[in-house]
This record gives structure tokens, sequence and C-alpha cells, in this order.
């Protein structure tokens, strides 16, 4: 085997000590100058110098297991404007807490913020957040007015939870639902069912870019056209009043044999309509809260891993010296679970 190339060579070989070389590799322009940089460079590329994957692995569990005092604060941005016209809150958001165990582990604390409340515009927020010294934001989106879309994230290093905010586009951790429409699809024929329906707000839909909608329409390809329920797209400024009308009006007209929505309203309204769950028809919890677990058949979107994600997202950032508005923004995309529960 050819002796691999290690940093010390490269140091040598460019006139320089191995911190150097190490100062170059990490990107820290400001402690190298522009003409060591490039000699550094050529020399790397003139002996073919490559990392060894084994020892930096080696170093991030080393850091790891340091647990050192927090030193930085990762800003977590909550959404919370008076006269939102989502009534309530349709998408569990990831808990702090599952947020703040992942920081942790590189050093990290978490701070909340929540835009809207007791006037904190989002130039307001940055100027906190700048005063403080933060540099990192997970940016939590829940409401129809979408304040975090205004937050000028320049200098930050940030990733987001779902799709609800598209512009500006960051990096994304969210639920992979074309994988999970997939999954409760093939569940629910291997019970038995054959008239799936879907029942969500387009806000859902749109949250996790389309997963529930494609995913039925990718499932309707594959059974017979007789056998299709149309999705009822629900609206979310009046659902508590003309969504009932709506739902009534699509179940008697499609008959679903089992339905794919959410908790909040639909129990209620398969009562009025005298539905029992699951003898006259079956109901699965489109995000069951694990807090729910056992109560109800459903998704449950690991909300957990999809802190693990975020927080991975904005410290690879910082680590890399990177900020601001992506110019490809990467996804990393958690499939759901199925959970087991009455309800089917």
């Amino acid at each position: 085997m050819p002796k691999r190339v290690s940093m010390q060579d490269v140091a040598a070989h460019a006139g320089v000590s191995a911190m150097t070389v190490s100062r170059v590799l990490r990107g820290q322009p400001n402690k190298v100058a522009t003409p060591t940089r490039e000699r550094v460079l050529a020399s790397v590329a003139a002996l073919g110098y490559a990392p060894d994957p084994q020892v930096g692995r080696l170093m991030q569990r080393v850091r790891a297991g340091k647990r050192r005092a927090v030193k930085a604060v990762i800003a977590v941005l909550r959404e919370d404007p008076p006269g939102d016209t989502l009534p309530t809150q349709p998408y569990q958001f990831v808990p702090l807490a599952a947020i703040r165990d992942r920081a942790a582990t590189y050093g990290y604390g978490v701070e909340e913020f929540w835009l809207g409340r007791d006037g904190l515009t989002p130039a307001r927020l940055r100027r906190i957040l700048r005063a403080r010294g933060v540099e990192a934001v997970i940016v939590s989106p829940q409401s129809a007015a979408l304040p975090c879309s205004q937050f000028d994230y320049t200098g930050f290093a940030a990733a987001t939870f779902g799709f609800a905010m598209s512009d500006p586009p960051l990096h994304t951790a969210a639920t992979n639902l074309h994988v999970g429409m997939k999954l409760a699809t093939t569940e629910l024929t291997r019970r038995g069912y054959r008239r799936i329906g879907l029942a969500i707000t387009e806000w859902i839909d749109h949250r996790v870019q389309h997963g529930y909608t494609s995913g039925l329409y990718q499932y309707h390809q594959t059974i017979p056209e007789a056998d299709r329920v149309p999705a009822l797209m629900l609206p979310e400024k009046r659902l508590a009043r003309a969504g009932f009308a709506r739902f009534k009006t699509w179940l008697e007209t499609h008959r679903p044999g089992v339905l794919i929505s959410f908790d909040q309203h639909l129990p209620q309204w398969l009562d009025r309509l005298s539905l029992r769950v699951p003898q006259d028809i079956g109901f699965l919890v489109h995000d069951l809260h694990p807090d729910k677990a056992g109560t109800a058949a459903g998704l449950d979107h690991q909300r957990t891993e999809l802190a693990k994600a975020a927080v991975d997202l904005v410290v690879t950032q910082l680590n890399q010296f990177e900020s601001g508005i992506p110019e490809t923004p990467r996804q990393i995309l958690v499939p759901p679970k199925w959970v087991e529960g009455p309800g089917v």
C-alpha cells in the first residue's frame, strides 16, 4: 500500500506549520494570508492530499464526548402573530426538549423566540440575536402569516422544519410523506380496506410539499378506478363551521371505507353522522402525537429525529463557516412510522 500523504507532508512541502494547513482546510481565511493559503492549496493538489476519514470520525467522537460547557446558542424561531387565520396548530411543532438534547451534544444551548408575540418583529429579533452573538437559527413555521419569511438570515446558519416557508429557501428537515402515504396505503390495504379517503387542509398538504396528495395519486394508479376516492381539501379559516358540511357531502358521495385525517374535528363529525370507528369506518390519524399512542392508529412523524436533523444542519454550517440563504438548499427527509391503534 502506498504511504498516505499526511498534513505534515503538506506543511513541509508548502513551508508552513501543520496548524496553518489545518486552518486553510477548515476554511478560516481570516487567519491565513492569501499568498500562504494559495501555496498550501497548491501543495495539497501537488501531493494529492485527502483527509483520513477514520481520523475525522475519531476526532468527532472525542469532541462529542467532551460535553463541554455551553459557549454558544442556537435560536429556535416560533410564530404567534396576533389574529392569525390558522385557528389551531394543525401541525405539532418539534418540541424544544428534543432540539436542546441534540444541541447539547455539540456544546450549544438553545433559546426559543416567538415572532409576533409581545410585539416581537423579525427586524427586532435580528437585532436581539446579533447583540447576543447568536449565529444559528432553526425556524418552525406555524402560521398562515409566516413572519419567519420576513427575517433577514444574512450572517446566520439556518434550517427550517417542513416546507411551509418556501421563500427564502433554507436547508430543511422534514417528514417524508411520500414514503408515509406509501406506508399507510400498504398497511390499510393489507388489512382489507379498498376505498381509502384522505381529508386534510391545504396548509397541511403544502407543509409536506404535497406529500399526501401526490402519495394518494400514486396509490390511485395501482388500484381500479372504481376504488379511487378523491382527496378532500378542507378550509383552514372556517374549518369548524363550513368544514362539516363539505365533509358530510364528500363522505356520502364517495363512501370511503377508511379515512386518513387529523384528530381535530373529524372524530366529532363522525359521531354526528352516527358512524362508529372502526366498526363502520376506519380512521387513521395522519400525524399522531406520541402522547396519543395506543388511543388511535396513525403515522408518527418522528419529531425527535427531525430535531436531530435540523440541529445537524445548522452545526454543519457553523463548522464550515457557511451562513445566509444557501445557493443549493439541502433537505433531510425523515420517514414516518406506522403506529398500531384501535382506529383500524
